[in-house]
């Protein structure tokens, strides 16, 4: 009995790493948004430099990526149903190596927004098939930690850049920025070649047995695989019918734009507006040269952490509790920062602090908004319209992070740094109200059981329960 017992442990110990593993190699499609967002915070003044690059042309060179990775968005979703999330992956990896090479070759502004618009086409292929993916493969006890992985490799990715772009910034060799971050990419491209496929996709392509075999793999000796087949087949009984179901259901409606608000949400809390101009943000507190650079870097390792924090407490602490405290904290940390401007970044204390409250203010969105906007939406959506929900999430999304992107620097500009980041604080005062008001728990229910709650017309913040 003894050694029965210690069988079955190994087994699902076994089925764990697996598990683990496959998510890591899924999740490192983050890897190359992260890779992107770092590394135009520390090319930017060098190929503004020299490119003579007006205002506006950088921030079209930072926006040029978002542009391209909404038009992914609206992509994937028929490459992953048709060639399966696996393909999608590889694809995406594939076409951000060309892009990272034709920026780090660019001889002008065009030619550089060119590159970075189909870096940004690669990530809006992966920022909507490795969650999608991610979430069809964890089971609803580490959905949640599985799905958090993909943002937890952003803010690597974002990392790794930070860095390699502060060991390039001695020399100004910007175009090795950009180069470098293909050999990760190519990295990624080599390890989903491995992944197996997602066991939904295989049910919707009528390969039961092969989905059956991959679950297997990935699940306990304990756990009823053939019910998670059976709940899976009866959900795809019907076909993928967005478009239908969006004319018709007022509740697949509700869910399209509770998705939109969360992507939304996510990127209107002002973090992007930190990782693409953290360099010139610390240059307003003072710090010149190599030491914005090394700030900044800095601010990319809290990241990381913070992430990591995140994973082992949204399948814990649930979704809303960590979204308060994330929008609470990012309101607090963006209205002292507006007052430390406002009152002037004279001495080295005021400009420690300033470091600190950006360091806070990211910390507290890498271990809130970052992460869980992703599995939020990830789990919200109907199975017959999923493709067509995350699709249209993740392009409001990169929508998002484009206005972001394309008026901050005209925004600092126009009402100066304290009015700047007061309004950033203002609206993550307003999306606290939002989180209680809209937002549903979800921790520990099935996807299945939030589809039947949402289309039984519950208030949207009770579809979790």
């Amino acid at each position: 009995m003894q050694n029965s017992t210690l069988t079955q442990t190994e087994t699902d110990s076994s089925a764990q790493n697996r598990t683990i593993i496959i998510g890591i190699l899924a999740a490192t499609g983050g890897l190359m948004s992260g890779l992107d967002i770092g590394v135009i915070s520390g090319a930017l003044d060098f190929v503004a430099d020299a490119f003579h690059a007006s205002t506006f042309a950088q921030e079209w060179i930072v926006s040029a990526m978002m542009a391209g990775a909404a038009i992914g968005a609206i992509m994937a979703g028929g490459l992953a149903r048709l060639g399966g999330r696996k393909w999608a992956l590889v694809l995406g990896g594939v076409i951000f190596i060309v892009g990272s090479l034709a920026c780090a070759m660019a001889w002008s502004v065009g030619s550089m927004i060119s590159g970075r618009a189909l870096m940004g086409l690669a990530i809006g292929i992966a920022a909507f098939t490795s969650p999608l993916y991610l979430s069809e493969i964890a089971s609803e006890a580490t959905r949640g930690a599985m799905i958090s992985t993909y943002q937890l490799m952003i803010t690597v990715g974002i990392f790794l850049a930070f860095i390699s772009d502060t060991l390039f910034s001695y020399h100004g060799q910007w175009r090795w920025m950009f180069g470098v971050i293909a050999i990760p990419s190519v990295l990624f491209v080599i390890g989903v070649l491995f992944l197996p496929y997602s066991p939904r996709w295989l049910m919707m392509k009528g390969r039961r047995e092969e989905a059956l075999k991959v679950l297997k793999n990935l699940r306990p000796a304990t756990h009823d695989t053939h019910a998670e087949i059976r709940a899976i087949d009866e959900q795809l009984e019907q076909r993928q019918s967005g478009w239908a179901l969006l004319r018709k259901n007022v509740n697949f409606r509700r869910s399209i734009l509770l998705g939109m608000l969360l992507q939304i949400m996510q990127q209107f809390a002002g973090i992007n507006v930190v990782m693409y101009y953290a360099p010139k943000i610390f240059a307003l507190a003072g710090f010149v040269g190599t030491a914005q650079m090394w700030c900044t870097a800095i601010i990319g390792f809290v990241n990381v952490l913070a992430t990591v924090a995140a994973m082992g407490l949204v399948d814990r602490w649930g979704r809303k509790p960590i979204l308060y405290g994330g929008f609470i904290t990012m309101t607090i940390a963006m209205s002292a920062l507006a007052l430390l401007n406002y009152n002037g970044l004279d001495g080295q204390a005021a400009k420690l602090l300033c470091v600190f409250l950006i360091m806070i203010f990211i910390a507290a969105h890498a271990m809130s908004a970052g992460p869980l906007m992703w599995v939020l939406c990830s789990e919200i959506q109907p199975i017959k319209g999923r493709d067509l929900g995350i699709t249209v999430s993740t392009l409001t999304n990169w929508v998002s992070n484009m206005i972001v992107g394309m008026s901050f620097l005209s925004l600092l500009s126009w009402l100066g740094a304290p009015l700047t980041f007061g309004l950033i604080a203002g609206l993550n005062a307003i999306f606290l109200v939002f989180t209680r008001q809209l937002v549903p728990e979800t921790k520990g229910v099935t996807l299945e059981e939030i589809e039947k709650n949402l289309m039984s017309g519950k208030k949207l913040r009770d579809i979790g329960r």
